[in-house]
């Protein structure tokens, strides 16, 4: 990653009061994004399993993929959430939680992104996330 991708994607991160609160970090290697989310027991919403909170898995992977667009397109300002719908596939147990988004479609001024999230195994994820997120408009228009 270049110094350059790196202070963008620091201001990505510093711009977001709620990745902080999450305590989420990223790794970038080349154009793959992974996001994640070290277990803490404040994120806990059911404690006699114990399992993640579902507004925090929801919250991880909306932030994963406003995270990405940041990266994918630059010369834009931060994407804003047109709606997300997401499927709780199992429980998110009290373990580290990782994400990754696939951008499906950039528009002009529409993205259309799935995100998975993952504990132990990518291929079973706890949870997944399909969103539209609103580009601002080209400067040129």
């Amino acid at each position: 990653m270049s110094q350059t991708e790196s202070r963008r994607l620091a201001a990505i991160l510093e711009s977001m009061p709620y990745i902080r609160f999450l305590g989420m970090s990223v790794d970038l290697a080349g154009d793959e994004m992974t996001a994640i989310l070290p277990f803490k027991p404040a994120l806990v919403g059911n404690i006699l399993l114990p399992a993640l909170h579902g507004g925090v898995l929801g919250a991880f992977m909306e932030m994963t993929a406003l995270i990405q667009l940041g990266v994918r397109e630059p010369a834009r300002r931060q994407p804003r959430t047109i709606d997300v719908t997401i499927e709780y596939l199992r429980p998110g147990r009290a373990l580290t939680t990782y994400a990754r988004a696939d951008v499906r479609k950039v528009g002009r001024r529409i993205a259309n992104v799935h995100v998975e999230a993952w504990q132990e195994t990518r291929a079973s994820p706890v949870a997944a996330l399909r969103g539209h997120f609103m580009l601002s408009a080209d400067e040129a228009s």
